[in-house]
């Protein structure tokens, strides 16, 4: 016992600990520093349960907790240190709290005592994490600490879900807690919690706007993914005979191998055939979705004027882009089940879903099944896609950078079940996040196939977590689209620069040895003629692996992005 405890007190790091676990958490992601070390000393010395992963660097700790809470339906959670620690791990933060995703980050910080008296690693950690979370303190007197984990969790996984972010500074870790504190509880283990049902009136005139358009479409984002309304989606679906359209967050709302899925669309993923069916309906459905620019082609596609309904969890959200004719205030799953028990009482003007969605696909299909089929070198994109598409099983999860991976997935990977299959970081879109992610996702669903798919811009922000993933055995595969520039901007430099390349390229890297140094099972391909061979190889082997695909870059090839289109 620490001096002057008494039996009904704990320390401030060995209360951090057994909140965590009375919240029910089975893993954390972390790195450790020296105002750490009370806190990794309880958890060394206490009996909890948890795993805690060590990475190899904050950032990645937090893309972790990111993935695994994604597939899991509960709060990720990781750690870092004070100073550098906590400035690393701010980019995996913003990203979970744009994505509506929780994940608790604490950072441990210099002693109170400290403060303002320069010691080394000093930051004012409130203020750096104030505008990227949507809750965030400093734990400046142990006795609130149980109080304050109860708050974090509650934050971020009530209403919108999003990061949170609590500071654990040296001496308070060191202070007193009373044991009689310690509980939780068990609504906010997992997310959303406490869901918002809608407004009937609101709900009776988004029917009866539906029930007599001609034309209508719905466009999901990822809060049907979130409230897990899989279900009802597909019954609105079929009710209304109502195409559903997604963004890149919304994959996985509906299979789309569905009658009534439309597939992605907006300027990422998109197609003129899908955008063309958003384009001509009477009346747009936006669920769980925030009508941003991207999924809009710049607020272009739906066109100002349209009837709009929309449906989100955030006030905020509705009506910020397109003027509304009802706004439901809701989560997703009970606005929906609202809605298909109002149209099932009336009488329904069908909206040709089946049809309209049938045409988008064979005129998208008609693009994508040539240069899939192509044997041109360096291997075109839609190869890697058509090969992974016949070789995964349904319920493999691919995980995606934003760079060159992430339109040909959302075009041309064609999801055959709902449910929570693709991840990428659409809400900033920074390079290296979908190594990490994998790892998250991997251990949050260790009994499915996991593919992590990057650029070589990517590998460069990630390629040390190789050694994570071997460290634990993880049977991820990674794949890498070798093209030796940062394929993203240069293609922006071809399309709308005048081809003025500049500062985009680099020198090629054989990311197969550098994988293989860490001790990945590893191959590099160049003809596609071998492509589908050596991913079925990879695919199935039983640990880490990497096939890096020298690959066209994004200016040559035929991305479906609008902006290059054009």
């Amino acid at each position: 016992m620490t001096d002057n405890m008494t039996g009904n007190e704990m320390t401030g790091a060995e209360a951090s600990v057994r909140m965590l676990e009375a919240h029910g958490v089975d893993t954390m992601f972390g790195l450790c520093g020296d105002t750490t070390l009370p806190f990794y000393d309880a958890l060394a010395r206490l009996n909890h349960g948890i795993t805690h992963i060590l990475t190899r660097d904050e950032r990645h700790a937090a893309y972790m907790a990111d993935g695994y809470a994604r597939v899991t339906g509960k709060p990720g959670i990781c750690e870092g240190p004070s100073g550098g620690g906590a400035t690393y791990i701010l980019p995996g933060v913003v990203e979970a709290n744009e994505s509506s995703v929780p994940i608790l980050a604490i950072t441990t910080d210099v002693a109170t005592t400290s403060r303002g008296r320069y010691p080394l690693t000093e930051l004012d950690q409130t203020a750096l994490f104030r505008s990227l979370t949507k809750w965030n303190a400093s734990l400046d007197d142990a006795r609130r600490l149980p109080a304050m984990m109860r708050a974090a969790f509650r934050a971020m996984t009530t209403g919108r879900p999003g990061a949170v972010h609590l500071a654990l500074p040296f001496d308070t870790q060191k202070g007193f807690v009373d044991t009689g504190e310690i509980w939780a509880d068990a609504r906010h283990q997992s997310f959303p919690a406490e869901r918002t049902a809608p407004d009937p009136d609101a709900i009776a005139e988004a029917a009866a706007m539906l029930a007599s358009a001609s034309s209508a479409v719905a466009i999901c984002g990822g809060g049907p993914v979130i409230s897990g309304a899989f279900d009802v989606l597909k019954r609105l679906a079929e009710l209304l005979d109502l195409p559903i359209a997604t963004t890149v967050s919304g994959q996985g709302s509906i299979a789309e191998t569905d009658p009534q899925a439309l597939g992605v669309v907006g300027s990422n993923g998109g197609h003129s055939a899908t955008r063309a069916v958003i384009d001509e309906a009477d009346a747009v459905l936006f669920i769980g979705c925030r009508a941003g620019s991207v999924t809009t082609e710049r607020w272009r596609s739906p066109a100002p004027g349209k009837k709009i309904i929309h449906i989100d969890s955030d006030p905020m959200v509705i009506g910020a882009n397109y003027a509304t004719d009802v706004a439901i205030c809701a989560d997703a799953q009970l606005a929906l089940e609202a809605l298909v028990t109002e149209l099932s009482s009336r009488k329904i003007a069908l909206q040709s879903g089946r049809t309209r969605a049938a045409r988008a696909w064979a005129a998208k299909l008609a693009d994508f099944t040539p240069l899939a089929q192509s044997t041109q070198t360096p291997i075109r994109p839609e190869a890697v896609i058509a090969a992974l598409m016949a070789q995964l099983d349904e319920d493999a999860i691919v995980v995606a950078d934003p760079g060159t991976p992430c339109p040909y997935f959302s075009a041309h990977y064609r999801w055959p079940r709902a449910g929570r299959q693709f991840i990428t970081n659409r809400a900033h879109g920074a390079l290296g996040y979908a190594l990490a992610a994998s790892m998250g996702a991997h251990v949050g669903r260790p009994s499915v196939k996991t593919v992590a798919v990057m650029g070589d811009g990517s590998f460069g922000f990630c390629c040390g977590e190789f050694e994570t993933i071997v460290r634990h055995s993880m049977p991820i595969t990674a794949i890498v689209f070798s093209n030796a520039t940062f394929g993203w901007i240069k293609a922006g430099q071809d399309s709308g620069f005048g081809k003025r390349y500049y500062n985009v390229d680099f020198d090629r890297t054989d990311h197969a040895k550098v994988a293989e140094a860490f001790g990945v099972k590893s191959w590099t391909v160049r003809d596609p003629a071998q492509l589908p061979g050596v991913l079925k190889e990879a695919l199935n082997h039983d640990g880490p692996t990497l096939v890096d695909v020298i690959s066209q870059p994004l200016h040559e090839a035929a991305a479906p992005v609008s902006e290059w289109v054009a």
